[in-house]
């Protein structure tokens, strides 16, 4: 900082007072620009060679690559004369390369240190059985995502005031770290959803570790490369966190509904709309506590929700439980399911659900069992094939159980009409596909 400071306070001497008293042959001003450049240079190659702290290298670097060629030599008073002298660098490439080297690696291993270590203090949080805070109604453990972020954006800070170059190489060394640490959070998250079922506030930080996974994923989004592969497996591996935990979040509520799915049939769907109300009235218990996810997670559960219980409900339609014979009963079953559906929409719509592509699956269903006609029946499956192109004959066929005055000829018609509908359609979001038939 001395010599820096004497340097650009002497040349400046030089141009506004000595300059002037000299023949230009003399050349003074690039005379002592160049004996002031060659000490300087040669105290910077001096203590390069030494041993020096991470900071001392730091601030050489900052020296060579900034502050020498940008403050001072780009100097208002200086930055013409010095252009004609053509001076060099402070240090030979080799030393800087060298220098660079280790304060990327330095600096690495220092985040990552750091890193590792603010995730045992977050694990440490966990085992202490908190509630943890919430921030505008969610449950948020952002101290780590907030302190994460941070360190890498001010370690790529720190580096890119070195020189662009320098930035662009610890930023792509980090984004490699942040993947190799996500997963060593993953695993942490995993070791905790297995080992502390029985904590007190076990849910509430499964979901203040699903909100937590928004920070990492809107900084990644917003700051990668689209095809970065670190950025795709940042993404898979806070997408494995979030699904893991929506996974056990829904479990208890998922075990809850199936005895009242298996009343369906049991009832020969007499009672369904008694038993969509039971259904309704549970689930509603559990999405209260779901609030307390950042809405976009909120949206997501719900959505997961309405699927399974629109799947659950086609699965029991699949049972061939029931086979009516009279177009009577049939009209009857129909107007039981149609009800149903549009209970269950007006629910899950209400509670905040978007997956609308949900709604026709039932209606489709309960239309095929009240029609008679065998042509309205085929343009019905058409229809239903086109919305869910995961159907299978399979599943068409458990299902026309339910129809039983189709002819063994009408029935082979329909499932026939069924295959030529779906054999060139592409796949869409999977709805059929997660039925099993027995």
């Amino acid at each position: 900082l001395h010599m820096g400071k004497t340097m650009k306070d002497d040349l400046t001497v030089v141009v506004k007072y000595i300059k002037q008293l000299y023949p230009p042959e003399f050349n003074v001003f690039g005379t002592y620009a160049e004996l002031y450049h060659n000490y300087f240079a040669s105290q910077a190659k001096k203590n390069a060679e030494s041993h020096l702290e991470d900071k001392d290298i730091y601030l050489l670097l900052s020296w060579v690559h900034n502050i020498y060629p940008k403050d001072m030599r780009k100097d208002h008073v200086l930055a013409e004369e010095l252009e004609k002298v053509k001076l060099g660098s402070l240090l030979p490439s080799s030393l800087s390369t060298e220098l660079e080297k280790k304060y990327l690696d330095s600096e690495e291993a220092t985040i990552k240190n750091s890193l590792s270590k603010c995730l045992d203090k977050e694990i440490q949080r966990w085992k202490e059985d908190k509630e943890p805070e919430k921030l505008n109604g969610h449950f948020q453990s952002e101290l780590l995502a907030i302190f994460v972020i941070q360190s890498i954006y001010s370690g790529q800070k720190r580096a890119k005031d070195i020189s662009t170059a320098v930035g662009e190489e610890l930023s792509q060394r980090l984004w490699k770290e942040l993947p190799a640490f996500l997963k060593s959070y993953k695993d942490a998250f995993e070791d905790f959803k297995e080992k502390s079922k029985k904590h007190r506030h076990y849910k509430p930080i499964l979901i203040a570790n699903i909100n937590n996974c928004w920070n990492f994923r809107d900084y990644a989004e917003k700051n990668m490369a689209e095809k970065d592969d670190n950025k795709a497996s940042i993404l898979s591996t806070l997408g494995d966190i979030e699904n893991s935990g929506f996974d056990v979040l829904l479990q208890q509520l998922f075990a809850q509904l199936k005895p009242n799915y298996k009343k369906f049939t049991e009832n020969k769907w007499d009672c369904s709309n008694e038993i969509m109300n039971e259904i309704i009235k549970t689930t509603s218990k559990h999405i209260s506590d779901f609030r307390t996810l950042k809405d976009s997670f909120y949206h997501v559960i719900v959505e997961k929700i309405h699927a399974h219980l629109v799947k659950e409900y086609i699965v029991r339609l699949l049972k061939r439980k029931v086979s009516l014979k009279t177009p009577a009963q049939q009209q009857n079953l129909a107007q039981h399911i149609s009800k149903n559906a549009a209970d269950l929409e007006a629910f899950c719509t209400s509670n905040g659900s978007q997956a609308t592509w949900l709604n026709l699956a039932l209606p489709k269903l309960a239309e095929i069992i009240r029609l008679q006609d065998l042509g309205a029946i085929k343009i019905e499956v058409a229809t239903l094939a086109t919305t869910y192109p995961d159907i299978r004959k399979k599943h068409l066929e458990a299902f026309l159980h339910i129809k039983a005055n189709l002819s063994r000829s009408e029935l082979k018609s329909i499932l026939g009409y069924l295959a030529d509908c779906t054999a060139s359609t592409l796949p869409g979001v999977p709805l059929f596909s997660n039925i099993n038939v027995s």
